[in-house]
């Protein structure tokens, strides 16, 4: 019941700066995609190379912080 609460949240919060925390990882980037399933969280990288995509089981978050972005 509050997985669907969880993902509904996080789905109207796409696009924003997040930190997903799981037990054994801190990842940081934008939040792109929420299904019931899964979280989707583009590490930005701001040198040369590609961004990373970081897929995440909505089971294993531990919390979601939204991040400030300076304006």
């Amino acid at each position: 019941m509050f997985a669907n609460t969880f993902a509904a949240e996080l789905a109207t919060r796409i696009g924003s700066s997040v930190e997903v925390v799981t037990d054994n990882n801190m990842i940081e980037g934008i939040l792109s995609t929420v299904t019931t399933d899964l979280v989707l969280v583009i590490e930005v990288n701001s040198g040369y190379g590609d961004n990373l995509k970081q897929y995440v089981s909505m089971d294993a978050i531990n919390y979601v912080r939204f991040l400030l972005t300076a304006a």
